[in-house]
């Protein structure tokens, strides 16, 4: 059997991080009609890498089928849409944009971002791969190039006075040409700003449902920092972030002897010391507690179902569904999800054969438990949902550990 490498510095990739088992790609949706037929899994197996700390997937699907027809539109979040607008208002104002500015967004979605730029005058372009999503964003009347980003496709693009990747580096099989491109596509005196999740928090808070098949790296700005310092980039500041669960926003400057690298760049390093993640055994500890929470979470669903309560579900995001199909949790345990998102509804979650419907089935069925998937917009989904009070219902999150909430 072929040795696997890390995709970053190519050390033997021989610790493993978390093995969750064989699950289906987390966004491959299962059609009705299609319910009889087989799904293919693919071992959902991360490694950390002894040499540089990279925390990686090996990759068994490639960008191009996961990304093809892609069932995420970010604009059906509105903290996300608010999270959005907030970091456009900060950016014009931090980096003195104009009229006479570009700002280039890597995996542009549905143009949930570009818009708010292109509301100020500032010319904009979205990439973004997945062609049904891009032709919402040119709907919009937002510039979109439908592709993956490289460094061949930032050779024939204008250079960017700003450069925005929000939560698509993890996606990112070929880092070395990713960030070759940014390189690239960047004016000399230009910014790129990337978020990510944070691994400190993937490891404290024990968000193991964020390992997924489209996630091929999960980074801590001790690793990223060498990734980028290879590439002659650097970071100068860094802003920790709630979003999907806590994560950093760093900004990124080309290598320059004299440039001002602010104090919240080795604060956050100094940080990620202090939790233990420049030594190799904190890495290798982690599964033991993953192991102890899936035996949690089986324990309240068994528990609740012999008790006769009914169980539904919230949201049918990527992460769900690696916590649905790891813990072994099928239509017996959750008797169906709800999703905002038309695109979803009427479909089945991959693996569990879980059926989507409208949030409008909540109020028909009254549950007395809604498992909240995606935890990290939980208290958006609790307001929108607090009349399930009027029965008694409970809302549920299971990371970083099974909880019992009450409206």
């Amino acid at each position: 059997m072929e040795q696997k490498k890390c995709r970053f510095c190519h050390s033997l990739l021989t610790n493993t991080f978390l093995d969750l088992g064989v699950s289906p790609l987390a966004n491959s949706f299962v059609a009705p009609e299609n319910s009889y037929k087989m799904e293919p899994f693919y071992p959902l197996h991360t490694f950390v890498c002894n040499s540089c700390l990279l925390v990686q997937l090996d990759e068994f699907e490639s960008p191009h089928n996961i990304f093809h027809d892609y069932l995420y539109f970010s604009s059906y979040s509105s903290s996300w849409l608010l999270h959005a607008k907030q970091y456009v208002e900060m950016a014009i104002k931090r980096f003195n944009l104009t009229n006479h500015s570009k700002v280039i967004e890597i995996a542009s979605n549905d143009g949930y971002l570009l818009q708010y730029f292109q509301k100020e005058h500032i010319e904009t372009l979205g990439i973004e791969p997945a062609k049904n999503v891009a032709e919402i964003a040119i709907q919009k009347g937002i510039p979109t190039e439908v592709n993956f980003f490289s460094n061949d496709l930032a050779k024939e693009l204008p250079q960017a006075d700003l450069i925005i990747a929000n939560n698509v580096l993890a996606h990112v099989p070929n880092l070395h040409d990713f960030v070759a491109g940014l390189k690239t596509l960047l004016k000399q005196d230009g910014t790129i700003t990337i978020e990510f999740p944070h691994l400190l928090n993937l490891i404290s808070c024990k968000q193991f449902d964020t390992i997924y098949h489209e996630h091929f790296s999960y980074f801590s700005l001790i690793s990223l920092q060498k990734v980028l310092a290879h590439h002659h980039l650097q970071i100068v500041d860094v802003e920790e972030l709630a979003t999907h669960g806590g994560s950093l926003r760093i900004f990124i400057n080309h290598y320059n002897d004299s440039s001002t690298i602010h104090s919240n760049v080795t604060n956050l390093i100094q940080k990620e010391i202090d939790h233990g993640l420049d030594t190799l055994d904190c890495y290798l500890l982690f599964s033991k507690h993953i192991e102890q929470l899936k035996i949690n979470i089986l324990k309240f669903f068994i528990e609740a179902k012999a008790l006769n309560k009914q169980i539904i579900g919230y949201g049918a995001p990527a992460k769900g569904n690696t916590l649905l199909n790891y813990c072994g949790i099928g239509k017996e345990f959750l008797a169906y999800t709800v999703d905002k998102n038309p695109h979803k509804q009427n479909l089945l979650l991959p693996g569990t054969r879980i059926p989507i419907q409208p949030p409008e089935e909540i109020k028909r069925t009254k549950p007395d438990y809604i498992l909240i998937l995606p935890w990290n917009l939980k208290d958006e989904i609790m307001k929108e949902c607090s009349f399930i009070r009027e029965w008694g219902g409970k809302f549920l999150v299971m990371i970083p550990e099974v909880e019992v909430i009450k409206p």
